[in-house]
C-alpha cells in the first residue's frame, strides 16, 4: 500500500487495524523527507530520532492494550513558529537561530497527547512576515509543483510538506492569509479558525490580535480531524474562547441542500487572473448542483482591508518584537568586537578635538541593543517594525493606528450584515497563481497586494478555508476561499468535504524525483 498517497484519516484506520506500525509509518515519511526535502526545502529542521522514539513508544502502548490518542502514530509537521520543548524554534530568523524553548505550546502539548508524531519544523517567512517563504534565515522554500516558484507564505513550508507527501498533516499559523494562501498555491486544504478557537499560548507572536493557529491537510476530512485535536479553551490564553469543540468529522456528511452562498462581485474585478476566476466560478456552479443557492452580497469596506491590515499588523509587530534585544535570549551581537569599535570611535573623536561628540556616542548597552537587532532581523521584519513604530508615534497614532482600528470595526460590521443573508461567502484566495521565486522581493507593495482576499477574515476574526478547485494551464494549483460566521468551522469543513466528494483536485500530487 502507498502510505504516502493515503489521507491521514485512512492512515488512522491502517494503524488501528495493524496494517502498519507507527514506527514503520514514521520511517516512510522520514525517508520521503530525506529524499525530497533538498528539492523543496519545506523543513527547516527534522527531529528523526525523537520522532522514531515517540512512534515506537506508541507501538508498545498499542500492543499492550493501552489507550492511545486520536492521532496516535500519525506523522505531522509543525510550522517553526510554535514552541517545542528542547527543540529549535527559530521563526525563520537569525534572532532565534539557536533558541530551544523550555516548554511546549498548548497546540504542541495537545498534539503529543493525541499521539501525533512530530517529524520536525517547517520553514516560514521570518517571524511570519511575508507571503512567499523567501525571507527565512534558512533560505527560501520552493513550490513542489514548480520549484522555480514560491509556495506562498508565511506557512509555505507547512503547505509544501503536505503537497510533496512529506507529511500527511501540518500545523501553520495565519495572520493575514498565511495558511490559506500557501494552501492555494500548493493545492492543499488550509483552514484559519475563528480568533480564539485555537490557543495561541506558545505561538511566537507577530500580531497578537490577528494570529491564529490552524491545520493544513490534503483533505477537508483530515483538516477536521486535526482541528478536533488542537481546538478548545485554554486557561493559558486569555483570548481563548470558552466554547465546546464540535465533532467536526461527524458533521462532514450533512448535505448542502439549502446552503446559501454569498458572492462579492467586486472580488472578480480587474486584477484577478482569468484562470482563477474561471475555476472559482466553476466551483460555485458545482455547489449549486449540490443544492446550494447563490446570492450577491456586499463588503463595501473591503477595499480598505490591505491598508488597515498592514497598519495594525505592523503596529502590533513593533511592540511584540521589542523584546528581542539580546538581553535575555536569542541572538546577541559580539560584545567584545563591539566594545573595541566603541573605544576606537571615541579615541578618534577625542584626537580630532571633539570631546563632546565622544561623550554623546551611544553607550555599550544601547549599542548592544541596536547591533543585536540590526544583525538579527531581516529586511522585511525591519520594514514592518519601522512602519509600525512610525504609525504609533506621537502625532501619528490618531491618524493611522486609531483610524485603522475604526475601519477594522466597519469591516467586521460588513461581514455581520452579509451573514444575515448567507451562510458562507465564496471567492478567490489569491489574485494570481504562484509567482516566480524572487519576482516580488524588491516590490513590497506587489507582495502585499497578493493578500487582498485573505486579510479581511483576520481583521474580522472569522474562520476561512482554502481548498483546491482547479489548475492553471501551466499546471499550478488554484484555490477557492470559503468564509463563515464566527465559530462556524464545521460549516466550512462540511462544504469543503462535499465539494471534494465530487472533484479530484485535492487528490493530485506533484512529481518529485527522489534523490538517491
Amino acid at each position: 500500500m502507498n502510505f504516502l498517497a493515503s489521507s491521514a484519516s485512512d492512515l488512522v484506520k491502517n494503524l488501528e487495524s495493524g496494517d502498519v506500525s507507527s514506527g514503520d509509518l514514521t520511517r516512510v515519511f522520514l525517508d520521503r523527507i530525506d529524499s525530497c526535502n533538498g528539492q523543496v526545502r519545506a523543513f527547516s529542521s527534522v527531529t528523526a530520532e525523537a520522532a522514531l522514539a515517540q512512534a515506537e513508544e506508541l507501538d508498545e502502548r498499542r500492543s499492550g492494550g493501552q489507550a492511545v490518542g486520536k492521532l496516535a502514530g500519525i506523522p505531522l509537521a509543525v510550522k517553526d513558529v510554535l514552541c517545542t520543548k528542547g527543540q529549535l524554534t527559530t521563526c525563520g530568523s537569525r534572532m532565534l537561530s539557536s533558541y530551544a524553548p523550555p516548554y511546549d505550546a498548548t497546540v504542541i502539548a495537545r498534539l503529543r497527547a493525541a499521539g501525533a508524531v512530530l517529524l520536525g519544523k517547517t520553514n516560514m517567512d521570518e517571524f511570519a512576515m511575508g507571503s512567499s517563504t523567501e525571507t527565512s534565515f534558512h533560505g527560501p522554500t520552493a513550490n513542489p509543483w514548480d520549484r522555480g516558484r514560491i509556495p506562498g507564505g508565511s506557512s509555505g513550508g507547512a503547505a509544501a510538506a503536505v503537497a510533496a507527501s512529506m507529511a500527511p498533516l501540518s500545523v501553520g499559523s495565519d495572520t493575514g492569509g498565511s495558511i490559506r494562501q500557501p494552501a492555494a498555491f500548493c493545492g492543499v486544504v488550509g483552514l484559519k479558525p475563528t480568533y480564539g478557537r485555537v490557543s495561541r499560548y506558545g505561538l511566537v507572536a507577530f500580531a497578537s490580535s490577528l494570529d491564529q493557529v490552524g491545520p493544513l491537510a490534503a483533505t477537508a476530512e483530515d483538516a477536521a480531524l486535526l482541528l478536533e485535536v488542537i481546538a478548545g479553551h485554554d486557561e493559558l490564553d486569555s483570548t481563548s474562547a470558552e466554547l465546546p469543540v464540535p465533532s467536526y468529522s461527524e458533521l462532514l456528511a450533512e448535505p448542502l441542500q439549502g446552503l446559501r452562498i454569498g458572492i462579492v462581485e467586486s472580488h472578480f474585478a480587474d486584477g484577478l487572473d482569468g484562470e482563477i476566476e474561471a475555476s472559482v466560478r466553476r466551483a460555485i456552479t458545482l455547489y449549486e448542483q449540490l443544492g446550494a443557492t447563490v446570492h450577491p452580497v456586499e463588503l463595501p469596506h473591503s477595499r480598505y482591508a490591505i491598508a488597515t491590515y498592514y497598519i495594525i499588523a505592523s503596529c502590533e509587530a513593533s511592540g511584540n518584537l521589542a523584546r528581542y534585544d539580546g538581553a535575555h535570549y536569542g541572538h546577541r551581537t559580539d560584545e567584545g568586537r563591539m566594545l573595541e569599535e566603541l573605544a576606537e570611535e571615541r579615541r578618534m573623536l577625542v584626537e580630532a578635538g571633539d570631546s563632546a561628540g565622544a561623550e554623546q556616542i551611544d553607550g555599550p548597552l544601547v549599542r548592544m541593543y541596536r547591533r543585536t537587532r540590526a544583525e538579527g532581523f531581516g529586511d522585511e521584519v525591519k520594514r514592518r517594525i519601522m512602519l509600525g513604530t512610525y504609525a504609533l508615534s506621537a502625532g501619528y497614532y490618531d491618524a493611522y493606528y486609531l483610524k485603522a482600528l475604526k475601519v477594522r470595526r466597519r469591516i467586521r460590521d460588513d461581514f455581520d450584515a452579509a451573514f444575515q443573508q448567507v451562510d458562507v461567502i465564496a471567492g478567490p484566495v489569491t489574485p494570481t497563481p504562484a509567482f516566480a521565486l524572487g519576482e516580488r522581493m524588491d516590490d513590497p507593495l506587489a507582495m502585499y497586494l497578493g493578500d487582498l482576499y485573505t486579510v479581511s477574515a483576520n481583521l474580522a476574526g472569522l474562520p476561512a478555508l482554502s481548498l483546491p478547485c482547479g489548475f492553471s494551464d501551466s499546471g499550478l494549483p488554484i484555490g477557492l476561499q470559503l468564509q463563515a460566521p464566527p465559530f462556524e468551522e464545521a460549516r466550512l469543513l462540511r462544504a469543503a468535504h462535499q465539494f471534494q466528494q465530487e472533484t479530484d483536485w485535492h487528490a493530485r500530487r506533484p512529481s518529485l524525483v527522489e534523490e538517491s
